[in-house]
């Protein structure tokens, strides 16, 4: 029974590996997005800037890197206080 499930575990997800890997676009094909044209072409009328990249990650993205940076620092706080080591009272 188990070298069953087995099999067909295996059957299931070689064939979603395989029509996974046939979805996407060709290598070094960044395919055509419409929000693209408008990023590139508003960025310097927009926010008169010089830098796209900076432009969208920190103008028109900027909620959503506000909230990265919460998750992040959230997780280093974590982390030091799970490695902490107590105080030793005397």
């Amino acid at each position: 029974m188990k070298k069953m499930i087995f099999i067909l575990s295996a059957v299931i997800i070689g064939g979603l590996t395989c029509g996974l890997l046939d979805v996407p676009h060709p290598f070094g094909d960044p395919g055509v997005v419409p929000m693209d044209e408008h990023f590139l072409g508003q960025a310097l009328k927009d926010l008169s800037t010089e830098n796209v990249v900076t432009s969208i990650v920190f103008d028109y993205r900027g909620f959503d890197t506000i909230g990265e940076a919460a998750v992040l620092f959230t997780a280093i706080c974590s982390v030091t206080a799970l490695f902490r080591e107590g105080r030793k009272k005397s």
